[in-house]
């Protein structure tokens, strides 16, 4: 029993990627269309389930509720694989890690194989499920799977099912409504707005319907009136038809064209956990971290994280209840979560102060810090909370205890008089006996650093398993190289953003802003990774609309490209929404993205699970550029 990770090694040879033994042939993907649905189709097919029925057949499925969603895990997803062997599937990001733990926790409670392989892209999860395909029946994908038609993508065999637990939105609707092979996840209360079956899905009806079973004495003229009347009805119903297939392209183009984030998917296990009453302290702060990780990505809004912190910190509540004897009597390996009102500074409590407030998104584009100017603000701004610039300096452990005990008050008091409202953040915090104390985003930042390392060349699962591991309270280790390396990784893009905006580098294209990176910038190779170079590209577009006097460019969204492959001559984009304090947080450039690919023969690769970031040939950029702005204005 136990688990198994499988890294999937890759060999070029032409149009071809070996993997082991066996060979597969990489498609070529000019548009996009292979993974993601394109604009230009006239909607989805009926799903494989159903283009087997008889015109006269009743359909199966008529409505969203019927049964569109597992309505009960427990039954009708754990119950089932308990006594399986499984596969995971495990998208790249920190939400997938912390949902996978939990899993992974109920798998060794009740003694369930399974091999777990980590993916980042569509690529590797097509390779892995042909390689292991004919040894598992089950499937489990985390954080990926729900966006795109996995029948069309996989070719499953019949008897094959597939549990998608993936907070990517929104869900494609061939998954939504096959219940055969396909069992999403996903929390009842979330928003989906799924169209309904009969708008979308239509069995195919015999257009040639034989007229000729009239009989041999019929008279010329009543031919010829049952003639008239088939051709009358005939027109009608290709009438209906187009007037039904023009419907349906509008309500999927309503449904598609934003991509956003419903509930973390750690939550969702979480809550498997806690209806079997098998949930503990550990899988709570995994629940924790993985919504966490949704606030630090800037993937949910504001009122849903509230929302989600208050649902766990009830079961906070639940789990860490203690009188004050106990509370004085605790050992020194136990473990207790905390709800509370936090700085919103990265890592401040394992850095100094003053280098957390320099590589803060919030306070570092507030105080416009890549200036001569904001430089002097934030001198003043210590200040006025009278703190020494010698305390602040070195490492917040070292700091005066009398300084620490106020510091929050004295920071928040201090940063409301320099614009800064919203200094502070409901989080946890965990303790690990006396002496280790993390907060949650601590958490999020070490595991996306060690997940993305470029510091040691070597395969992208040791780096999976690294950031896995991490999230053990047995592994300090491994979180405080995490904990190093994300200090490295905060640096690296608080220069880039400030060289970008003291060289200016974020351009106006119409209808967004355009910022490039060169090949030979310093940190470019970490920036070829999608998680730093969203969070690059989210943290910059914040501290331009605070630069910018220009009013029409607060509103404008942003492209980020950087240096992908040299030798291929590749670069990676990624699109972010408008920066706004009402944005709901949903993103248009992945259906854009698809669209201008398809216009212009671009070659790129939509290979990322989040649609919004692609890879594309140097050579096709400004022609992808032209197409785009042309798209959008």
């Amino acid at each position: 029993m136990g688990w198994a990770v499988c890294p999937i090694r890759f060999a070029k040879e032409g149009d071809r990627f070996f993997i082991g033994q066996s060979a597969v042939r990489r498609r070529p993907i000019i548009s996009g269309a292979d993974l993601a649905p394109s604009l230009s189709r006239g909607g989805p097919r009926l799903p494989p389930f159903l283009r087997c029925l008889p015109a006269s057949s009743p359909s199966p499925r008529r409505s969203c509720s019927a049964a569109m969603f597992v309505s009960d895990c427990r039954r009708e997803f754990y119950d089932v694989i308990v006594s399986q062997r499984v596969l995971l599937l495990v998208a790249s990001d920190v939400d997938a890690l912390c949902a996978c733990k939990i899993l992974q926790a109920l798998f060794q409670c009740d003694h369930v194989p399974y091999t777990l392989v980590p993916v980042s892209g569509w690529q590797e999860l097509e390779t892995a499920f042909l390689e292991h395909k004919d040894q598992f029946k089950y499937f489990v994908f985390i954080n990926c799977g729900a966006n795109v038609d996995l029948l069309e993508i996989l070719q499953p065999e019949e008897d094959t099912v597939f549990f998608v637990c993936d907070s990517h939105r929104p869900i494609n609707v061939v998954n939504v409504y096959n219940d055969t092979q396909i069992k999403l996840l996903v929390k009842q209360d979330d928003d989906l707005d799924v169209p309904a079956y009969d708008d979308i899905f239509r069995d195919d009806e015999d257009e040639e319907e034989d007229s000729e079973n009239e009989s041999d004495g019929s008279e010329p003229s009543e031919k010829r009136r049952r003639f008239e009347e088939d051709v009358i009805e005939r027109t009608m119903k290709r009438r209906q038809r187009r007037e039904w297939e023009a419907r349906r392209r509008e309500i999927l183009f309503d449904y598609e064209q934003y991509e956003y984030h419903g509930t973390s998917s750690a939550m969702v296990m979480f809550d498997l956990a806690w209806m079997m009453s098998k949930d503990l302290n550990d899988m709570l702060w995994w629940a924790i971290v993985g919504l966490t990780d949704q606030w630090v990505q800037d993937k949910i809004t504001q009122m849903k994280y509230v929302t989600d912190i208050g649902i766990l910190q009830r079961h906070v509540s639940r789990h860490n209840h203690r009188n004050e004897d106990e509370e004085n009597s605790l050992s020194i390996d136990c473990m207790r979560i905390a709800f509370e009102y936090d700085l919103r500074l990265a890592l401040y409590q394992h850095w100094s102060l003053y280098e957390s407030l320099c590589n803060t998104s919030y306070t570092s584009a507030s105080l416009k810090l890549w200036s001569v100017q904001g430089q002097k603000r934030l001198q003043e701004f210590l200040a006025d909370m009278g703190l020494p610039l010698k305390q602040v300096k070195q490492k917040f452990n070292s700091m005066d205890m009398s300084l620490k005990e106020n510091l929050r008050e004295m920071i928040e008091e201090s940063a409301s008089k320099f614009g800064m409202k919203d200094l502070r953040v409901q989080t946890f915090s965990i303790h690990f006996g006396f002496k280790n104390k993390f907060s949650a985003s601590d958490i999020v930042y070490a595991a996306v650093s060690l997940m993305e390392n470029i510091e040691k060349e070597g395969p992208e699962a040791a780096n999976f398993i690294k950031a896995l591991d991490s999230l053990s309270r047995g592994n300090l280790d491994k979180l405080h190289q995490g904990l190093n390396l994300a200090k490295k990784q905060l640096r690296a893009i608080h220069q880039t953003i400030a060289s970008c905006i003291c060289t200016n580098l974020v351009i106006s294209q119409g209808p967004f802003l355009y910022c490039s990176l060169m090949e030979g910038t310093p940190d470019v190779k970490l920036f070829s990774k999608p998680v730093s170079l969203c969070l690059l590209s989210k943290y910059l577009l914040k501290s331009f609309v605070c630069s910018t006097k220009n009013k029409r460019c607060k509103l404008l969204p942003l492209i980020m490209a950087a240096p992908m492959d040299v030798e291929q001559g590749t670069v990676i984009m990624v699109g972010i929404p408008p920066e706004m304090e009402s944005s709901d947080k949903k993103n248009f450039f992945g259906r854009a993205f698809e669209k201008a690919a398809d216009s212009t023969n671009s070659r790129t690769l939509h290979n990322h699970f989040d649609m919004s970031i692609i890879e594309l040939k140097t050579e096709d950029r400004s022609k992808f550029l032209d197409a785009l702005i042309s798209l959008l204005s």
